[in-house]
């Protein structure tokens, strides 16, 4: 079974290209985590509509480990401004009970 969490992000305009070119150049640190196996950037395609990031783990441990990592810490440090979001959205976990893949 795996583990998803989905963090909706409300990103103002203007600050999108920044929000995904953030996320293209710090990628590939997740996946050097023990239990991560996918990530997936969402760009919104109506009005009003949040980014989600998507990442799936082997379990909720792993997801655990990688927040209290120093990896995490790191990828974290230097946030965009705070005007570059508006309120709402929010971290959301979920474990999979079935699922199917072409």
């Amino acid at each position: 079974m795996s583990y998803i969490v989905i963090n909706r992000v409300f990103v103002n305009s203007g600050y999108e290209a920044e929000f995904e070119r953030r996320f293209q150049q710090r990628a590939s640190e997740v996946d050097k985590q023990p239990g991560f196996k996918a990530m997936r950037v969402l760009r919104p395609q109506g009005n009003q509509a949040p980014y989600l990031v998507e990442t799936e783990w082997e379990d909720q441990d792993a997801f655990r480990a990688w927040v209290g990592s120093d990896d995490f810490k790191q990828a974290h440090a230097n946030p965009m401004p705070a005007e570059a979001f508006s309120e709402g959205g929010g971290l959301e976990q979920f474990e999979i009970v079935e699922g199917t893949q072409a």
